[in-house]
């Protein structure tokens, strides 16, 4: 049984492994937008407060 879908059966698991690369990548997209936001308010008040 195994040996006559091979093939879907590594389909299925390269698109599952496609979709979770993807969703990590946005999530951690998210994460950095987050990150140089905070970055430049940072710098903002470290500028006004001069």
């Amino acid at each position: 049984m195994l040996a006559k879908h091979w093939k879907k059966i590594g389909l299925l698991i390269l698109i599952i492994a496609c979709v979770f690369n993807v969703m990590g990548k946005l999530i951690n997209k998210m994460s950095l937008d987050k990150e140089m936001l905070t970055s430049a308010k940072y710098v903002y008040q470290e500028e006004k407060n001069k």
